[in-house]
Parts: C-alpha cells; sequence; structure tokens
C-alpha cells in the first residue's frame, strides 16, 4: 500500500490491474487525491466490482459521490454501530487467518473512552479468549495505566489486526488492508481524544510510514484528526527493562494529551 488511508466510507475507484508475480495490485484513488495500492489474490477482487469505475491513466482523481445512509460503501461498515461491528468481526473471512484463528479479537473497553490503545495482532492468550492483551504484555499493561490513573474499563484496546497471524509474525499488507475498515470505523464510533501505537508495526501501519519506533517516539501525529503517539510495546519492555523510562515519559505526554482535550 502506498499513500492515503484506506477507509470504509471512502468511495473507491478502479484506476488500474497489473501483475505482481502472484498477487494483483489494484491501484484506488480516495477523495482526497491519495493513491493506494491494494494487493489481493488473483480472483479475490474482479473487475467489475460493485462501485468500482476504470478511470483513463490521464484523468484527474476527483471526489466520488457523498456516502450517505441512501447511499452507503459496498461494505456497510461504516453505517455499523459498535454491536454490528463486533458480528461482523466475529464472522470475518476477509483473509486467511481466518482459516486459522481461534477467536475473533474485536477489542475491550469503554465505548466512549478518551484514550484508545492499538496493538499490532493478537497473541496466542488473545486468540484462546477473544480479548487483546490478557497474557503478560497485557498484564504490564494494566499496570501502566494504573501508574497513570486509569483502568481497561476506562480506556480502549484494539489491535491492527483481529486475528492471531501464525507465530506471531507481523501482519502482512493484505491482512492490514482485510482489517483496516473495522479498526478505522472503531476509531471513529469511540472518537478518542488520543490514540496510543504500541510498538513499531501498530505506528508504522496507522501512520502509513516506514519510519523507525524511534523517529515516530518524537512528536504527536494525527490519524484522521485524532491526536497519536507512538511508544513501546509492552513486550518489549518485558524484554529490555531499559525501556521503561523512554515509555514513562511517553506516559506522561499521554495523560497531558488526553487531561487538555478532556474539555473539547
Amino acid at each position: 500500500m502506498s499513500g492515503g488511508v484506506l477507509h470504509g466510507d471512502i468511495k473507491k475507484y478502479f484506476r488500474d490491474r497489473l501483475s505482481a508475480g502472484n498477487m494483483v495490485v489494484y491501484r484506488l484513488a480516495s477523495p482526497v487525491e491519495d493513491e493506494i495500492a491494494l494487493k489481493t489474490s488473483p480472483g479475490q477482487m474482479p473487475d467489475d466490482r460493485e462501485g468500482m469505475v476504470r478511470l483513463p491513466d490521464s484523468e484527474k482523481v476527483v471526489s466520488g459521490p457523498e456516502v450517505t445512509t441512501e447511499n452507503p460503501p459496498a461494505s456497510g461498515i461504516s453505517s455499523m454501530d459498535m454491536a454490528g461491528l463486533r458480528t461482523a468481526v466475529a464472522g470475518c473471512e476477509r483473509c486467511s487467518l481466518s482459516s486459522t484463528r481461534t477467536n475473533t479479537v474485536f477489542g475491550d473497553g469503554n465505548p466512549r473512552a478518551r484514550i484508545v490503545f492499538v496493538g499490532e495482532a493478537p497473541g496466542r492468550d488473545e486468540d484462546l479468549q477473544g480479548v487483546p492483551f490478557v497474557g503478560r504484555s497485557g498484564k504490564l499493561l494494566d499496570k501502566i495505566l494504573a501508574a497513570i490513573g486509569f483502568t481497561r474499563e476506562d480506556v480502549f484496546i484494539a489491535n491492527i489486526l483481529k486475528c492471531r497471524p501464525p507465530n506471531n509474525r507481523d501482519p502482512q499488507d493484505v491482512e492490514v488492508v482485510a482489517c483496516e475498515e473495522y479498526l478505522a470505523r472503531q476509531l471513529q464510533l469511540i472518537d478518542p481524544v488520543v490514540i496510543c501505537a504500541l510498538g513499531r508495526v501498530a505506528g508504522q501501519t496507522l501512520l502509513k510510514t516506514k519510519e523507525s519506533l524511534r523517529v515516530l517516539r518524537e512528536g504527536i501525529h494525527h490519524y484522521n484528526g485524532i491526536r497519536l503517539i507512538v511508544t513501546y510495546h509492552p513486550a518489549a519492555l518485558l524484554r529490555n527493562p531499559n525501556f521503561k523510562r523512554p515509555t514513562w515519559e511517553d506516559m506522561k505526554l499521554l495523560k497531558k494529551i488526553c487531561d487538555e482535550g478532556a474539555g473539547d
């Protein structure tokens, strides 16, 4: 994927279809004129997919028809409430991870939270229980939350992916594309003051960048108008206790942003 942010409420336009080994690449254009390269397996996205219009290469990308309740996007995700979204995730078969999961991991916490934490993907314990951050990393996250005056019931915790990748490998592009509408809708419904990306993969995926974790930690970013910071994943703190002090600095910044935005 390159450029832009793919959301369920963006009218997509078919630009061209290219061979990429055993994959097919579709270039899509959003109303904000950012081009998105979407890789899919052959046959997964037919050329005549409803709602997609082929554009001449010379034609400038323009905004599509306004998305309304009478004219929803093909997936319908952008019009779902949290309960409907949870049901959709539970039955999702958008990528191959659906065949290897035990449970989907929708997310957990306050649906009106001021802070949303986003990790990269469920692990073994999360896959078994269907709840995010319940293993050793989860226990450490609970302690971090307590240190800044919060509990799990105060925040919302989610992941980039809703299913566990085999052997806890990094999410693949096709899996991120399959899942990102769900997370985008969750964040839209919650409308938090600030998002905290836990780890390099979550930060890079949300911000559509390849910058290092060191660089991503240096400032305040934005995701669809929501302030976002990036910090170490709790698993990294378990491996390297030296990361605890910089993480504490990140958490103080998170709390400061949350407090400042509480009256917005």
